[in-house]
């Protein structure tokens, strides 16, 4: 598990959103993450292994 990004949390909430930090440390990490999502749109999953071989069957690097 890796730790929580306190460094890229803070620079958002602080920087990007510009809370003062008493309204930052107030929040939870629901509302972080649903601010985040607000301002940056939603990521999408990450590609799996069957997509990532579909990608290399339709576009082998070799032609």
């Amino acid at each position: 598990m890796e730790p929580f990004p306190w460094q890229d949390a803070i620079g958002f909430g602080l920087g990007v959103l510009q809370l003062p930090p008493e309204a930052f440390w107030r929040m939870t990490p629901r509302e972080l993450a649903a601010a985040i999502v607000a301002v940056r749109g939603r990521i999408a999953a990450p590609l799996g292994r069957a997509g990532l071989d579909d990608l290399m069957r339709r576009y082998p690097d070799e032609r």
